[in-house]
């Protein structure tokens, strides 16, 4: 199959910051009409997502023969070979491999924030870990303080620039951690990424 022609379906919700992260990735690649957005609910037993992705996460794009790709960054991968581009990576070389550091370093932004949020959603109060919350918010905080010291090119819609937009906006929204304060730099480039490229709009999620 030709995925150069083929369309796609991604298996996500419009809150969640890896479908986002995706979604914006199609965008700036010219492939977002190609990319159908179907809902999935990670808590249904019964969503067909499970036998989509083993592991019941999002995102997952699927492919016209029913072949399934995720996580995130796979799909950043794959829709960047799609479109027969390096705008997102570089092909290959140190700064591939420094491209590929910092998204990962901005997921762990999201996952740590993630793992807060769930441990408030499913532990009573009493029963909350407070060393492992602090633990979380370190991560944040240290990823944080390393793009406050060197931010990426705002004007450079990238996937390190896609991962760390999605990254904070989930902050701003879901508030594991106060970070404005304390990044005035990474406000700063957030503040004029997200007003220049317009895919950052196009998947804000509905209020």
């Amino acid at each position: 199959m030709n995925a150069h022609l083929e369309t796609f379906v991604l298996r996500t919700t419009l809150t969640s910051p890896f479908g986002r992260k995706a979604r914006m990735a199609a965008d700036v690649l010219g492939l977002a009409e190609r990319v159908k957005v179907v809902h999935a609910d990670t808590a249904d037993e019964d969503d067909t997502l499970r036998q989509q992705n083993p592991l019941g996460k999002i995102p997952c794009l699927v492919r016209a023969d029913g072949t399934a790709i995720y996580d995130s960054g796979v799909i950043v991968e794959f829709l960047q070979q799609v479109a027969d581009t390096e705008r997102l990576l570089p092909a290959g070389g140190p700064q591939r491999i420094r491209a590929l550091t910092l998204t990962r370093l901005a997921d762990g932004i999201i996952d740590a924030g993630a793992l807060i949020i769930y441990e408030g959603r499913y532990h009573e109060a009493g029963a909350q870990s407070e060393r492992w919350l602090a633990h979380q918010r370190g991560k944040i905080l240290r990823a944080l303080a390393t793009f406050e010291r060197a931010p990426p090119d705002p004007v450079k819609s990238d996937a390190v620039g896609i991962g760390l937009a999605c990254a904070l906006a989930f902050l701003d929204k879901r508030k594991p951690v106060e970070w404005r304060s304390a990044c005035p730099q990474l406000v700063a480039w957030f503040h004029t990424f997200a007003r220049r490229e317009p895919a950052f709009e196009r998947t804000r999620a509905p209020e």
